[in-house]
């Protein structure tokens, strides 16, 4: 009976393996393509931030940026830009990153700020870095599986980008009609009179994410920026805690910004 038993559950095993092993191996390969991904557009995410040469720490950031066209455009959030710099202290904008192993800072000014759809791109001071690809924005299904890297946490992670992955929840509007006309304010107003449509993830991000490229896991194309604070404000409103949802700015909207107010 022991023998009998034994032969059959060594066969039910390897019917369930011979079922397994071709999703096993789905997996493989998809990790193996965002591994390949990943070693490509890692070098043109920087953290953003200032740098003030008597503070301490120096160099201080608030949220992810990438490069784009010629690598010396950077692309982040607006509202990771300080409203005010401390030009009595020399404070400026600048974008960190690692190469080789050591930390490095490259000073930066605003170029083009469009607060509508937070986005903001900065010129470096000097350099280039590798840019990633802008993508098809009409191509984006709901259900798709896209991948970002950024900053999560600021500082408190150091200069090292961490990666998330998660499909397109919902493709749905920046901000919804109020149940209850008390809950409107004149920003959801101004919100809900030129409505843009957003992504929603089901992949947890940070608010030093914010800028974050959500891109592509095949190309590493860039279809749009991680947002975790602008988004989430108009739709979450009448939420007393924020949810951990998390959102995107399509990235046609950071062609439009660059091709009016960069490219001219």
């Amino acid at each position: 009976m022991k023998v009998l038993m034994h032969g059959l559950l060594r066969s039910f095993n390897f019917k369930w393996l011979l079922v397994l092993l071709p999703f096993m191996a789905d997996i493989s390969r998809a990790d193996q393509v965002l591994a390949n991904t990943l070693e490509k557009i890692k070098p043109g995410i920087v953290a953003v931030g200032t740098y003030m040469p008597k503070r301490n720490p120096r160099a201080v950031f608030f949220g992810t940026g990438f490069a784009v066209g010629d690598g010396s455009v950077i692309v982040t959030n607006a509202h990771v830009i300080p409203p005010k710099l401390d030009a009595e202290h020399l404070e400026q904008l600048a974008v960190f990153f690692r190469r080789g192993g050591a930390s490095k800072a490259v000073l930066a000014r605003e170029l083009a700020l469009d607060k509508d759809h937070d986005l903001a791109i900065l010129k470096l001071s000097e350099g280039q870095l590798p840019p990633v690809k802008l993508g098809d924005v009409s191509s984006v299904r709901e259900g798709q599986l896209y991948a970002f890297t950024g900053y999560p946490i600021g500082m408190i992670l150091g200069l090292y980008p961490v990666t998330h992955r998660g499909i397109i929840s919902a493709i749905s509007p920046v901000v919804i009609p109020m149940l209850k006309s008390e809950q409107l304010n004149a920003k959801l107003l101004k919100r809900l009179k030129e409505p843009y449509d957003v992504f929603q993830l089901d992949a947890t991000a940070y608010p030093g994410n914010s800028g974050s490229p959500l891109y592509d896991i095949d190309t590493g194309e860039v279809i749009g920026v991680i947002n975790k604070v602008f988004v989430q404000e108009s739709k979450e409103n009448v939420l007393s805690k924020p949810s951990g949802i998390t959102y995107a700015i399509p990235v046609n909207y950071v062609e439009i910004l660059m091709k009016s107010k960069v490219m001219n």
